[in-house]
């Protein structure tokens, strides 16, 4: 068995998820794709045997296409991911699942009001081997009570498009979406530290940048983001607890010994760090449609909590003080 799935949003992460689909992760089939972009549509249409259709709209309704994964520009992920709901079709959503407030209340209702879970969003972490094995050691309770998380988010370079503001929303959200899930606990508030600038960086952007959050448990969360740093794509994260700590293992690989040097490669793309959890995460998924399950992976409202807790890190970005992150109570729904 099978399931048809249209894909909106062709660029680099949509036409990876095309072939992953197509190549990688069984039971899918790429029936149709659609992007603003025809050329490109067309392309990666063309690759695996799809159709392309003019539009996102079209493409939701498709009658072949049983369900969506949303790779668009990310504005325009609210309305498409609420006409999925509409349609009453499963979709994932990569993130940010939304980019206002509001558009994630409207999903939340929406989906609620459909009865039954219809949304995933991608954050692809929770499906890599060494954050679940941490997530395995958190849960046993081998380490006690988390007191403190460190976590870095590095990146060699970023284009010239990134700005300020992209620190938060784009590169520590998934820190955000990480230490959400690993502690199961909620940001309470949040702090943006900016320390001094590298010089290796556009004129316009502030970088690296630190975040201190708090969770409910009183528990501290600090996450340093440097998108140019230069030497390559390094994720780490350590959880300190009152009987012992749990890191995060660093990927696999040779070492080296030479001219008395030991030394190993740091990867420079974090396709190439996360391409196991993405075929994971894609499996996983059309292993539950195809079952005539709900998806388990992140929800609507881990999408919308993200997107609350980023907003507050911006915020205190311009501000400099700490600022309280107003998330509402979580309906019991996405218990």
């Amino acid at each position: 068995m099978s399931i048809g799935i249209g894909l909106i949003g062709t660029g680099w992460i949509g036409e990876q998820h095309v072939h992953r689909l197509a190549n990688v992760v069984s039971g899918a089939r790429v029936v149709a794709v659609s992007d603003i972009d025809a050329e490109s549509a067309g392309k990666v249409a063309a690759s695996v045997g799809a159709r392309v259709v003019d539009s996102a709209e079209a493409l939701i309704e498709d009658p072949e296409v049983e369900a969506v994964v949303v790779t668009s520009w990310g504005p325009a992920h609210a309305e498409q991911v609420l006409a999925c709901i509409s349609a009453g079709k499963p979709v994932f959503c990569e993130k940010p699942l939304i980019t206002e407030i509001a558009d994630g209340q409207r999903i939340l209702k929406a989906e609620q009001a459909a009865g039954r879970r219809l949304v995933q969003v991608g954050f692809m972490r929770r499906y890599d081997a060494g954050y679940r094995q941490m997530k395995r050691v958190l849960d046993s309770g081998e380490i006690g009570a988390p007191l403190m998380a460190h976590c870095v988010h590095r990146n060699p370079n970023v284009r010239e498009a990134y700005t300020t503001e992209m620190a938060a929303k784009d590169t520590a959200v998934h820190e955000v979406d990480s230490l959400r899930w690993l502690l199961g606990e909620e940001f309470t508030s949040v702090q943006t530290i900016l320390p001094r600038k590298t010089s290796k960086r556009f004129p316009h952007l502030q970088d690296p940048q630190i975040f201190l959050f708090e969770t409910a448990s009183g528990a501290r969360v600090d996450v340093e983001a440097f998108v140019n740093c230069q030497y390559g794509y390094d994720i780490q994260c350590e959880i300190v607890g009152e009987d012992g700590a749990v890191r995060l293992p660093d990927p696999a690989g040779p070492v080296v010994r030479k001219a008395g040097r030991a030394s190993a490669e740091v990867l420079q793309e974090f396709g190439d760090r996360f391409a196991d959890a993405f075929d994971v995460e894609l499996q996983e998924w059309v292993d539950r449609l195809i079952a005539g399950q709900e998806p388990t992976g992140p929800t609507s409202w881990d999408g919308f909590a993200a997107t609350v807790v980023v907003d507050a890190a911006v915020r205190s970005l311009h501000s400099g003080g700490i600022v309280p992150i107003d998330l509402p109570p979580r309906p019991d729904f996405y218990a």
